[in-house]
């Protein structure tokens, strides 16, 4: 087809014509909207780094929930920050810790929206590692029945769905036999399958007090200039049992999306992380950018990609803005 008895610009003359041939369509139905949980009561603590985030204590935090599913957002991702921390991060998996408590409390208030819990234990452990520490190197084995163990209690708490991030080989599978062997059957996983060792995760670092305390997280998330590498880690995880898998971070790793959506018949997930919201809001702030708009395209970005699910700190502001449109 060439001009001019092709002409594109037929299509785009008007706001009709341009609906209808939209490839497109983010809807609310796409958006998770993540939530730090923190302990006490009346708290509301703004994130610096993050404008517009907060650390919610359980009431407020159910406030929030509640906002949400009234916008029409059907999930939420809940990271827990404790009030104490150790070598073996044993708040992650506590019975009383702030993420099964949040759970319960979302669970008896706000039953209809979906909660889905982040597994790790880097918020939750005295040096800020993702597994378990010996003589300065993660022992990858030994840190999967502590992952289970998390997984099993948020699920018990009430938690409808577990998502694994910490990235060591072998946990999708350990959690599938650990929530089948306590009749958990019905939890799926959700997993950070394609995790890459990003410098886009500081604001969360800072939001989740979960920065390593020595060296970095290069040995196991994955290497930014690999792709190959992410199909392997992706098919291991759904051989293990995964029910849907997860890349993070979003933006810079559009082509990752793209290409697991090719490959892989599962639902794809993609985290539109801190580093990536945080531009935008400072970007809006200085007034370089029109901050919704550059929002709405930014979701939609992801969405064309390839993901069906996106977990974002943006998920009531887009919501708000889907519903008005």
């Amino acid at each position: 087809m060439l001009f001019p008895d092709y002409r594109a610009r037929r299509m785009r003359q008007n706001a009709a014509f341009r609906r209808m041939i939209r490839e497109t369509t983010l809807t609310v139905d796409d958006l998770v909207l993540p939530l730090f949980a923190i302990n006490g009561k009346n708290i509301k603590e703004p994130i610096p780094s993050m404008p517009g985030q907060f650390h919610l204590s359980v009431d407020n935090l159910v406030n929030t929930v509640k906002e949400a599913r009234d916008l029409g957002v059907p999930a939420i991702m809940l990271f827990g920050i404790p009030e104490k921390k150790d070598l073996l991060g044993t708040r992650a998996y506590a019975k009383d810790g702030i993420v099964q408590k949040a759970v319960s409390a979302i669970k008896n208030k706000v039953p209809e929206i979906a909660v889905i819990t982040d597994v790790c234990l880097c918020q939750y452990t005295d040096h800020g590692h993702c597994g378990i520490v010996e003589n300065g190197i993660i022992d990858n084995d030994a840190t999967l029945d502590l992952l289970a163990r998390t997984a099993v209690s948020h699920a018990k708490s009430g938690a409808d769905m577990v998502a694994p991030s910490d990235m060591m080989d072998g946990r999708i599978g350990a959690l599938r036999e650990a929530l089948d062997d306590n009749q958990l059957e019905n939890t799926p996983i959700m997993s950070y399958a394609a995790k890459y060792c990003s410098a886009y995760y500081g604001p969360f670092r800072e939001a989740a007090h979960s920065a390593p305390q020595f060296g970095d997280r290069r040995t196991y998330q994955m290497d930014p200039a690999n792709s190959l590498e992410a199909i392997r880690e992706v098919t291991m995880d759904v051989e293990e049992g995964a029910d849907i898998i997860m890349v993070k971070p979003a933006l810079p790793y559009l082509d990752i999306i793209s290409r697991i959506r090719d490959e892989i018949d599962l639902p794809v997930a993609a985290y539109n992380v801190s580093g990536e919201y945080s531009m935008i809001k400072a970007a809006e702030k200085m007034g370089w950018i029109d901050g919704q708009k550059v929002m709405m395209e930014t979701l939609t970005s992801i969405k064309r990609a390839g993901a069906d699910i996106i977990m974002t700190y943006f998920a009531l502001d887009a919501a708000r803005n889907l519903t008005a449109s």
